[in-house]
Protein backbone atom coordinates (compact mmCIF):
# COMPACT_ATOMS: atom_id res chain seq x y z
CA UNK A 1 0.00 0.00 0.00
CA UNK A 2 1.14 3.61 -0.81
CA UNK A 3 1.16 6.02 1.71
CA UNK A 4 1.67 9.89 1.47
CA UNK A 5 1.99 11.27 4.63
CA UNK A 6 1.30 14.90 5.99
CA UNK A 7 2.77 16.65 8.96
CA UNK A 8 3.59 20.02 10.34
CA UNK A 9 6.91 21.95 11.13
CA UNK A 10 7.35 20.57 14.66
CA UNK A 11 6.42 16.36 13.11
CA UNK A 12 8.57 16.79 10.48
CA UNK A 13 11.88 17.55 12.77
CA UNK A 14 12.01 21.06 11.04
CA UNK A 15 11.89 23.31 14.36
CA UNK A 16 8.95 24.38 16.71
CA UNK A 17 6.56 27.50 16.46
CA UNK A 18 9.79 29.70 14.94
CA UNK A 19 9.45 27.17 11.20
CA UNK A 20 5.70 27.72 11.52
CA UNK A 21 5.96 30.21 8.26
CA UNK A 22 7.92 27.16 6.65
CA UNK A 23 6.62 26.52 3.21
CA UNK A 24 5.38 22.90 1.78
CA UNK A 25 8.59 20.80 1.58
CA UNK A 26 8.73 17.20 0.13
CA UNK A 27 10.80 14.52 1.17
CA UNK A 28 10.89 10.68 -0.15
CA UNK A 29 9.75 8.00 2.48
CA UNK A 30 8.56 8.09 5.89
CA UNK A 31 9.81 11.20 8.24
CA UNK A 32 9.01 11.41 11.94
CA UNK A 33 5.90 9.84 13.01
CA UNK A 34 6.12 8.59 9.67
CA UNK A 35 8.62 5.49 10.62
CA UNK A 36 6.66 4.53 13.38
CA UNK A 37 3.07 3.87 11.20
CA UNK A 38 5.11 2.19 8.34
CA UNK A 39 5.85 -0.52 11.06
CA UNK A 40 2.80 -1.08 12.78
CA UNK A 41 1.05 -1.22 9.00
CA UNK A 42 3.69 -4.05 8.26
CA UNK A 43 5.92 -4.94 5.43
CA UNK A 44 3.16 -4.68 2.80
CA UNK A 45 3.13 -0.33 3.80
CA UNK A 46 5.32 1.95 2.57
CA UNK A 47 5.53 6.17 2.73
CA UNK A 48 6.38 7.18 -0.67
CA UNK A 49 6.02 10.86 -0.21
CA UNK A 50 6.11 12.69 2.78
CA UNK A 51 4.91 16.54 2.82
CA UNK A 52 5.49 18.93 5.60
CA UNK A 53 3.97 22.89 6.11
CA UNK A 54 4.55 25.04 8.69
CA UNK A 55 1.31 25.66 10.65
CA UNK A 56 1.02 29.58 9.87
CA UNK A 57 1.49 28.94 6.05
CA UNK A 58 -1.24 26.25 6.10
CA UNK A 59 -3.69 28.55 7.97
CA UNK A 60 -3.03 31.22 5.81
CA UNK A 61 -2.46 29.15 2.39
CA UNK A 62 -4.89 26.24 2.50
CA UNK A 63 -6.15 26.92 -0.81
CA UNK A 64 -2.72 26.64 -2.32
CA UNK A 65 -1.68 23.66 -0.13
CA UNK A 66 -4.23 21.61 -0.77
CA UNK A 67 -4.09 22.30 -4.68
CA UNK A 68 -0.28 21.02 -4.03
CA UNK A 69 -1.35 18.18 -2.01
CA UNK A 70 -3.59 16.83 -4.06
CA UNK A 71 -0.91 17.15 -6.92
CA UNK A 72 1.69 15.04 -5.02
CA UNK A 73 -0.98 12.41 -3.68
CA UNK A 74 -2.04 12.09 -7.18
CA UNK A 75 1.35 12.16 -8.67
CA UNK A 76 2.55 9.28 -6.21
CA UNK A 77 -0.03 6.87 -6.96
CA UNK A 78 -0.68 6.82 -3.54
CA UNK A 79 -3.40 4.60 -2.26
CA UNK A 80 -4.20 5.74 1.41
CA UNK A 81 -3.29 9.41 2.57
CA UNK A 82 -2.53 9.72 5.98
CA UNK A 83 -2.43 13.52 8.37
CA UNK A 84 -1.05 13.65 11.18
CA UNK A 85 -1.44 12.28 14.69
CA UNK A 86 -2.33 16.61 16.10
CA UNK A 87 -3.04 16.11 19.05
CA UNK A 88 -4.24 18.93 20.83
CA UNK A 89 -2.82 21.81 17.84
CA UNK A 90 -5.14 23.21 16.16
CA UNK A 91 -3.77 25.18 13.12
CA UNK A 92 -2.06 21.32 13.03
CA UNK A 93 -5.79 19.74 13.21
CA UNK A 94 -7.91 22.22 10.83
CA UNK A 95 -5.82 21.92 8.03
CA UNK A 96 -4.77 17.82 8.37
CA UNK A 97 -8.76 17.47 8.47
CA UNK A 98 -9.12 20.46 5.48
CA UNK A 99 -6.18 17.99 3.60
CA UNK A 100 -7.96 15.12 4.49
CA UNK A 101 -11.24 16.14 3.04
CA UNK A 102 -10.26 17.47 -0.40
CA UNK A 103 -8.28 14.25 -0.60
CA UNK A 104 -11.25 11.89 0.10
CA UNK A 105 -13.33 13.81 -2.40
CA UNK A 106 -11.05 14.64 -5.28
CA UNK A 107 -9.00 11.58 -5.31
CA UNK A 108 -11.42 8.78 -3.62
CA UNK A 109 -8.76 7.01 -1.97
CA UNK A 110 -9.18 6.40 1.77
CA UNK A 111 -7.82 8.82 4.47
CA UNK A 112 -7.44 9.11 8.14
CA UNK A 113 -5.54 11.35 10.42
CA UNK A 114 -5.97 12.04 14.88
CA UNK A 115 -6.39 14.64 16.82
CA UNK A 116 -7.57 15.21 20.28
CA UNK A 117 -11.68 15.65 20.88
CA UNK A 118 -11.15 19.38 22.11
CA UNK A 119 -9.30 20.06 18.75
CA UNK A 120 -10.78 22.29 16.35
CA UNK A 121 -10.61 20.19 13.53
CA UNK A 122 -12.50 17.78 15.10
CA UNK A 123 -15.62 20.14 15.06
CA UNK A 124 -14.85 20.91 11.32
CA UNK A 125 -14.67 17.26 9.78
CA UNK A 126 -15.85 14.54 12.42
CA UNK A 127 -18.97 14.10 9.93
CA UNK A 128 -16.73 13.84 6.84
CA UNK A 129 -13.69 11.82 8.38
CA UNK A 130 -12.60 8.89 10.69
CA UNK A 131 -10.75 10.91 13.45
CA UNK A 132 -9.03 9.03 15.74
CA UNK A 133 -9.21 10.08 19.24
CA UNK A 134 -5.65 10.68 20.22
CA UNK A 135 -6.05 12.71 23.20
CA UNK A 136 -3.55 15.44 24.41
CA UNK A 137 -0.62 13.54 25.24
CA UNK A 138 2.55 12.61 22.37
CA UNK A 139 3.69 10.23 24.55
CA UNK A 140 0.33 8.24 23.13
CA UNK A 141 1.91 8.38 19.55
CA UNK A 142 2.40 4.52 19.40
CA UNK A 143 -1.32 3.60 20.52
CA UNK A 144 -2.60 6.26 18.21
CA UNK A 145 -0.73 5.06 15.47
CA UNK A 146 -2.22 1.51 15.81
CA UNK A 147 -5.44 2.94 15.74
CA UNK A 148 -5.25 4.99 12.80
CA UNK A 149 -3.22 2.09 10.63
CA UNK A 150 -6.30 0.06 11.92
CA UNK A 151 -8.85 1.90 10.63
CA UNK A 152 -7.01 2.60 7.20
CA UNK A 153 -5.95 -1.22 6.68
CA UNK A 154 -9.90 -1.54 7.11
CA UNK A 155 -10.66 1.43 4.71
CA UNK A 156 -8.29 0.63 2.30
CA UNK A 157 -10.29 -3.41 2.03
CA UNK A 158 -13.31 -1.93 1.87
CA UNK A 159 -14.43 -3.68 5.36
CA UNK A 160 -16.79 -1.54 8.15
CA UNK A 161 -15.13 0.20 10.38
CA UNK A 162 -16.92 -0.82 13.28
CA UNK A 163 -18.19 1.50 16.35
CA UNK A 164 -15.90 4.03 17.24
CA UNK A 165 -15.43 2.97 20.66
CA UNK A 166 -14.26 -0.42 19.33
CA UNK A 167 -11.92 1.37 17.04
CA UNK A 168 -11.11 4.73 18.42
CA UNK A 169 -12.37 6.93 16.26
CA UNK A 170 -14.15 10.06 17.46
CA UNK A 171 -18.03 9.60 16.41
CA UNK A 172 -19.24 10.83 13.78
CA UNK A 173 -23.16 11.95 14.50
CA UNK A 174 -23.87 8.78 12.36
CA UNK A 175 -26.80 6.16 13.08
CA UNK A 176 -26.37 2.85 11.86
CA UNK A 177 -29.57 0.10 11.82
CA UNK A 178 -28.56 -3.11 13.76
CA UNK A 179 -29.50 -6.12 14.90
CA UNK A 180 -29.44 -6.52 18.96
CA UNK A 181 -30.73 -9.35 21.73
CA UNK A 182 -32.57 -7.15 23.57
CA UNK A 183 -35.24 -4.54 22.41
CA UNK A 184 -34.65 -0.43 23.54
CA UNK A 185 -37.05 -0.68 26.61
CA UNK A 186 -34.99 -3.54 28.07
CA UNK A 187 -32.15 -1.70 27.69
CA UNK A 188 -33.39 1.47 29.13
CA UNK A 189 -34.50 0.17 32.05
CA UNK A 190 -30.94 -2.21 32.50
CA UNK A 191 -29.34 1.35 32.35
CA UNK A 192 -32.00 3.32 34.33
CA UNK A 193 -31.14 0.52 36.89
CA UNK A 194 -27.42 0.70 36.72
CA UNK A 195 -27.58 4.53 37.49
CA UNK A 196 -29.72 4.46 40.33
CA UNK A 197 -27.87 1.97 41.62
CA UNK A 198 -24.14 2.94 40.93
CA UNK A 199 -23.39 0.66 38.51
CA UNK A 200 -21.22 1.61 35.34
CA UNK A 201 -23.02 1.73 32.34
CA UNK A 202 -22.75 2.96 29.11
CA UNK A 203 -25.20 5.57 27.13
CA UNK A 204 -25.95 4.58 23.82
CA UNK A 205 -26.65 8.48 22.72
CA UNK A 206 -24.37 10.76 23.50
CA UNK A 207 -25.33 14.34 24.75
CA UNK A 208 -23.69 17.84 23.66
CA UNK A 209 -21.85 19.52 26.57
CA UNK A 210 -22.41 22.75 26.22
CA UNK A 211 -21.64 25.86 29.11
CA UNK A 212 -24.10 27.38 31.18
CA UNK A 213 -25.69 30.63 29.77
CA UNK A 214 -27.38 33.00 32.31
CA UNK A 215 -31.18 33.99 31.55
CA UNK A 216 -30.95 37.41 30.69
CA UNK A 217 -33.87 40.29 32.42
CA UNK A 218 -37.33 39.87 32.14
CA UNK A 219 -38.62 42.22 29.35
CA UNK A 220 -39.96 45.07 31.19
CA UNK A 221 -43.11 45.87 28.01
CA UNK A 222 -43.48 42.82 26.15
CA UNK A 223 -45.55 45.14 23.85
CA UNK A 224 -42.51 47.22 22.33
CA UNK A 225 -40.16 43.52 21.95
CA UNK A 226 -39.29 42.16 19.20
CA UNK A 227 -40.01 38.57 19.51
CA UNK A 228 -37.73 35.69 17.95
CA UNK A 229 -39.14 32.69 16.94
CA UNK A 230 -36.45 29.83 17.41
CA UNK A 231 -37.37 25.56 17.28
CA UNK A 232 -35.18 23.08 17.43
CA UNK A 233 -37.95 20.92 15.60
CA UNK A 234 -36.06 20.24 12.39
CA UNK A 235 -38.54 22.88 10.45
CA UNK A 236 -36.26 24.08 7.54
CA UNK A 237 -37.20 25.60 3.82
CA UNK A 238 -37.63 23.05 1.19
CA UNK A 239 -34.29 21.56 -0.43
CA UNK A 240 -32.97 22.19 3.54
CA UNK A 241 -30.63 25.05 2.10
CA UNK A 242 -28.21 25.00 5.15
CA UNK A 243 -27.91 21.20 5.09
CA UNK A 244 -28.99 20.92 9.29
CA UNK A 245 -28.31 17.39 9.76
CA UNK A 246 -31.66 15.37 11.35
CA UNK A 247 -29.63 14.38 14.08
CA UNK A 248 -26.92 15.61 16.24
CA UNK A 249 -26.71 18.86 14.21
CA UNK A 250 -24.02 21.30 14.75
CA UNK A 251 -25.39 24.43 12.55
CA UNK A 252 -28.38 26.14 12.88
CA UNK A 253 -30.16 28.57 10.24
CA UNK A 254 -32.22 31.62 9.97
CA UNK A 255 -34.81 32.40 7.59
CA UNK A 256 -37.21 35.64 6.94
CA UNK A 257 -40.97 35.15 7.27
CA UNK A 258 -41.83 38.87 6.92
CA UNK A 259 -44.66 39.17 5.30
CA UNK A 260 -45.59 35.55 5.99
CA UNK A 261 -48.79 35.14 8.15
CA UNK A 262 -48.69 31.42 8.30
CA UNK A 263 -46.49 28.78 7.12
CA UNK A 264 -47.20 26.68 4.02
CA UNK A 265 -46.40 22.69 3.97
CA UNK A 266 -45.18 22.91 0.52
CA UNK A 267 -42.97 25.39 1.16
CA UNK A 268 -41.35 23.64 4.07
CA UNK A 269 -39.71 20.13 5.45
CA UNK A 270 -38.62 18.36 8.31
CA UNK A 271 -35.14 17.46 9.04
CA UNK A 272 -35.50 15.54 12.23
CA UNK A 273 -35.58 12.38 13.93
CA UNK A 274 -37.27 11.56 16.87
CA UNK A 275 -40.79 12.58 16.34
CA UNK A 276 -43.41 11.88 13.29
CA UNK A 277 -43.40 14.49 11.19
CA UNK A 278 -46.04 14.06 9.02
CA UNK A 279 -48.63 16.52 10.76
CA UNK A 280 -45.85 19.42 10.68
CA UNK A 281 -44.91 18.89 7.54
CA UNK A 282 -48.77 19.46 6.47
CA UNK A 283 -48.99 22.49 8.49
CA UNK A 284 -45.80 23.66 9.75
CA UNK A 285 -47.62 26.54 12.15
CA UNK A 286 -48.09 23.11 14.29
CA UNK A 287 -44.14 23.93 15.02
CA UNK A 288 -43.56 27.28 14.56
CA UNK A 289 -46.53 29.04 15.66
CA UNK A 290 -46.53 31.69 12.84
CA UNK A 291 -50.42 32.24 11.96
CA UNK A 292 -51.16 32.40 15.93
CA UNK A 293 -47.86 35.00 16.71
CA UNK A 294 -49.68 37.13 13.70
CA UNK A 295 -52.89 37.03 15.56
CA UNK A 296 -51.70 38.03 18.72
CA UNK A 297 -49.58 40.95 17.16
CA UNK A 298 -52.98 42.13 15.37
CA UNK A 299 -54.93 42.00 18.25
CA UNK A 300 -51.92 44.30 20.24
CA UNK A 301 -51.95 46.96 17.53
CA UNK A 302 -55.39 46.76 17.72
CA UNK A 303 -55.81 47.17 21.65
CA UNK A 304 -52.89 50.10 20.85
CA UNK A 305 -54.77 52.01 18.27
CA UNK A 306 -58.20 51.82 20.92
CA UNK A 307 -56.03 53.31 23.41
CA UNK A 308 -54.84 56.40 21.25
CA UNK A 309 -58.16 57.06 20.42
CA UNK A 310 -59.99 57.11 23.62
Amino acid sequence: MRIVHYLNQFFGGQGGEAAANLEPRMQDGAVGPGKLLEQVLGEEAQIVRTIIAGDNYAAENLEALTELVLKEVSAAQAELFVAGPCFEAGRYGVAAGGLCAAVQAELGIPVVTGMAVENPGVDLYRQELYIVDSGTGVSAMRVVLNRMAGIAVKLARNQDVGRPGDAGYIPRGRLHDEFVEKPAAVRLVDMIVAKTTGKAFVSEFTAPAFAPVSAPAAVADLSKARVAIVTDGGLVPKGNPDAIAPYAATNWGSYDISGLDDLKGEDYEVSHRGYDTRYVEQDPDRLVPVDALRDLEAVRKHDLAKNEIY
